[in-house]
């Protein structure tokens, strides 16, 4: 039989009207009651509790109820802000929400570092919860990209048994489902049949926009253009009704490894958040929605199953006071100890030491595209975890500089492959891929592609080991050709690794030639972090005069560069240098040509030092540079107007201004906002070895 295409919804035959039993009925109560009493403390003791900003699952609570009691230890989760209800249902309790309600040191997700009802978790009996943003839209990426490693896991036999069928829950709020990454997110999942349950809670409001200003139809209707997205309804106030249709789409996704959507209608009974009251916006339309909240509703439903009201009444009594008690609780609890505030940037590097055999015995030199090519494939084939992914980097093409070719042929499509137009699914899906123990190197086309997967970038994968207290580094390599050369015009050609700077949490690498682009890739996809590697089209082939040094001795198989370390490639002569005659270019990328083409009018003058990671900076590297020569030019290919070179050059300047003996150089492209097509007006905005030497003699001159 053959597994359902993307343009076909498998039949099920689930029981959609699964009842649950008078034991789940008594505990949704029980936390049903929590969950109210804990929205009515926090109103009651509002000039304590919104000291930091929160939301509650008023009206919501019978949905997130019924779709917690679904999962399993081996699923994972995607959560929203207004999942504090969801969140009881997995077991974790009043007291440890609180914690992080008040930013406390114990908040077992962050630390105190982040928002209320934001969890991150690992833990025994739970489902995993990876970090993740504010949830509105963004999390439906990496959702769906936890999804798409697990099929991959499966695939390859790489799950253990006990971890079979696992399925991925992502919980969104209907206002989030107009983003355009959610549109990207459930195109993948039909098209790949990916096992992900997308919940959405639709409560008809966005902050103070209705649904009907906001949409012109509602997720259910939206859902529908996307073939093979299993869809189903329910009345998501009542607890019995939600419990069947999630329990129906939980076993569609688990047996028939395909996508559902779950579009579930709810009461909002609660402020958007406690920043902003409904009292300033609601009007009658509150007093409409608490006709419909869903305690009072499973409460006469469990009178009608037969229990008393004693019963009911007991378990109320038992969730009050233990909302009280944990209250009080968090209250005395301590904060975060304030020298812990910059633990957890980065996740510990795997390689610290460059290792392996840089340039072996007999070994033919390559040229950089190749480097690359061949370490992806060393890593593909020393890895069943690592898999490829990107613009036209699968099929036949293996992608549009063929620095893929042959790997889908070698490997297969489920490991290396194709996707749509989709920068900002090829990024964050990475952070999905990472929570589940899939190890994705995706690519970026162009630099100037980049931009739509930003939001991701900085959202998703930046923040996740931060704000996780470092449970949930995000193990991502990110390839992306980028520079200019020979006319690639405004889209193919622009350099963007001062915009990639300005984002902590990610490392950024550059390398300049075949031996650094094979050991820094290895030591990328090593690095448990998020890693950009930045690779210059125009020194992949070394056809560009100047830049045949480029074309080096291949390493062999598992050698590896630190990143974080820079790399003199040029020194200046012993004499020069005792004469007080040098000068230092710091430099990466094509800017280790230029000034190697100019140094060469200046003979034993001008030391050349490639930064080769930028972030990471070894700045224990450019301070000694520094301190020997006393002159320093920092060269870059980007405009230069507050630019990383401008930037590292006033660091320079702050920190060795008694040691220099002329200010800081600098040089980069004239401050345009593209690269002009012509290949004249490209070389008169661009930096060359002429410019580059101009500024070496003045500077050595001063």
């Amino acid at each position: 039989m053959q597994a359902p295409t993307a343009l076909e919804t498998p039949e099920t035959d689930f029981n959609t009207a699964a009842h649950p039993e008078r034991a789940t009925l008594l505990r949704a109560y029980r936390l049903m009651q929590t969950s109210a009493a804990m929205a009515q403390l926090y109103e009651e003791n509002k000039a304590v509790t919104a000291k930091y900003v929160h939301a509650t699952a008023r009206g919501h609570e019978a949905i997130q109820l019924a779709a917690a009691f679904q999962l399993r230890e081996t699923d994972y989760c995607a959560l929203y802000y207004r999942d504090d209800a969801f969140m009881l249902g997995l077991g974790i309790t009043p007291f440890e929400l609180m914690l992080q309600l008040m930013a406390k040191r114990d908040d077992p997700f962050s630390g105190g570092r982040t928002y209320y009802s934001h969890p991150s978790l690992r833990r025994p009996g739970v489902p995993v919860i990876p970090h993740q943003s504010s949830a509105t839209g963004m999390q439906a990426i990496p959702a769906t990209g936890m999804a798409h490693g697990l099929r991959y896991l499966e695939g390859q036999g790489l799950l253990q048994a006990a971890e079979q069928q696992p399925v991925v829950l992502c919980s969104i709020g209907d206002g989030a489902m107009t983003e355009g990454e959610v549109a990207e997110a459930l195109q993948m999942a039909v098209l790949h049949q990916l096992p992900v349950v997308y919940l959405v809670q639709d409560n008809e409001w966005g902050i103070s926009a209705t649904g009907r200003e906001m949409r012109a139809m509602d997720a259910y209707e939206f859902a529908a253009g996307f073939k093979g997205l299993h869809r189903l309804q329910c009345d998501g106030a009542d607890f019995v009704d939600s419990y069947a249709t999630m329990y129906a789409a939980v076993q569609h996704a688990r047996r028939s490894r395909g996508p559902v959507l779950v579009h579930a209608k709810c009461p909002l009974l609660g402020h958007h958040t406690s920043g902003v009251r409904r009292e300033w916006y609601r009007g009658n339309d509150l007093t409409q929605h608490q006709q419909n909240d869903p305690l009072p509703r499973l409460h006469q439903q469990l009178l009608t199953e037969g229990f008393s009201e004693g019963e009911l009444g007991y378990a109320t009594a038992q969730a009050q006071t233990a909302v009280q008690e944990d209250y009080a609780r968090a209250l005395a609890a301590p904060n975060p100890d304030p020298a812990t505030f910059a633990d957890h940037e980065f996740a510990p590097a795997a390689v610290t030491e460059e290792a392996g055999e840089r340039s072996p015995a007999g070994a033919d030199k390559a040229i950089m595209v190749d480097a690359a090519l061949h370490a992806v494939d060393d890593i593909l084939r020393e890895f069943p975890e690592a898999l490829f992914y990107g613009q036209d980097v699968g099929g036949e093409l293996g992608g549009v500089f063929r620095e893929a070719a042959l790997l889908a042929k070698k490997y297969g499509d489920a490991r290396v492959f194709n996707t749509p137009i989709q920068e900002a699914y090829i990024v964050g899906s990475t952070a999905g891929m990472s929570a589940v123990g899939a190890k994705p190197i995706v690519e970026i086309q162009f630099a100037d592609y980049i931009w739509p997967a930003l939001n991701q970038l900085v959202e998703e994968l930046s923040k996740s080991c931060y704000l996780s207290n470092g449970k949930f580094p995000v193990q991502s390599l990110i390839r992306v050709p980028i520079g200019a050369y020979g006319g690639g015009g405004p889209y193919h050609s622009g350099s963007v690794e001062s915009t990639l700077l300005t984002i902590r949490g990610i490392k950024v690498v550059y390398p300049s030639n075949a031996a650094d682009m094979k050991g820094l890739m290895r030591a990328a996809f090593l690095d448990p972090n998020p890693v950009v590697m930045l690779e210059h089209k125009g020194l992949y082939w070394s056809k560009v005069p100047g830049t045949e040094d480029a074309k080096t001795v291949e390493p062999a198989a598992g050698y590896v560069v630190p990143l974080g370390k820079a790399n003199v490639v040029q020194q200046a002569s012993a004499e020069k240098l005792q004469q007080g005659d040098t000068c230092v270019v710091i430099t990466y990328g094509m800017g280790v040509y230029w000034a190697k083409t100019a140094s060469k009018q200046l003979p034993g003058q001008v030391e050349i030092l490639d930064l080769r990671t930028l972030n990471p900076l070894d700045w224990e590297a450019v301070q000694a540079a520094t301190l020997r020569h006393g002159k320093v030019l920092v060269l870059t290919e980007e405009p230069l107007m507050n630019s990383f070179a401008e930037s590292l050059a006033g660091r320079i300047q702050r920190h060795c201004f008694q040691r220099l003996d002329a200010p800081v150089f600098t040089l980069g492209a004239a401050n345009l906002p593209a690269i002009a097509l012509n290949v004249e007006l490209e070389k008169q905005m661009l930096p060359n070895a002429d410019k580059v030497h101009a500024a070496l003699a003045e500077l050595l001159a001063y």
